[in-house]
């Protein structure tokens, strides 16, 4: 039965779900005291509200787990073309030394990333590439070039 309405703390009007609809129900009781005081009513409202708002905000900051073989299927292909090739150095917008990021910890991995995406770090084709790239991918990508050796 769900409780739909109360008109007074003793007669309050559920609803029963039946087969071909729903069947409204009035209840009467005699006057009862009531044994918690408004005041702990609302404390208690307060806390589960605070503690459902938590659990939001709990699971909003939580960081996406990698998943390597996601990464293999679709997602190196844009990485592999200069951090596969030892010794490899990007001629743009000058020459750099590309670093190999196999065997890389994952935490590092995500904050360079991150990092590229923000601006924080600048090297304009690194740039370009993390800010295409989601919270899920960056994580994808971290898990998969962590294991390499």
């Amino acid at each position: 039965m769900i409780l739909l309405n109360y008109r007074t703390i003793d007669e309050l009007i559920w609803v029963r779900p039946v087969k071909a609809g729903f069947r409204l129900l009035l209840i009467t009781r005699a006057p009862m005291k009531l044994r918690t005081s408004l005041k702990q009513a609302l404390s208690a409202l307060a806390f589960m509200a605070t503690c459902a708002v938590s659990a939001q905000v709990m699971a909003a900051d939580a960081a996406p787990v990698g998943d390597a073989e996601a990464a293999r299927n679709d997602k190196i292909s844009m990485c592999i073309g200069c951090h596969g090739i030892k010794g490899y150095k990007a001629s743009f917008p000058e020459v750099y030394h590309v670093p190999m990021i196999a065997g890389q910890n994952a935490d590092y991995l995500v904050a360079a990333l991150k990092d590229y995406a923000s601006g924080a770090r600048s090297f304009p084709s690194m740039e370009v590439i993390a800010q295409s790239l989601s919270d899920q991918d960056i994580a994808d990508l971290a898990a998969y070039y962590s294991n390499l050796k």
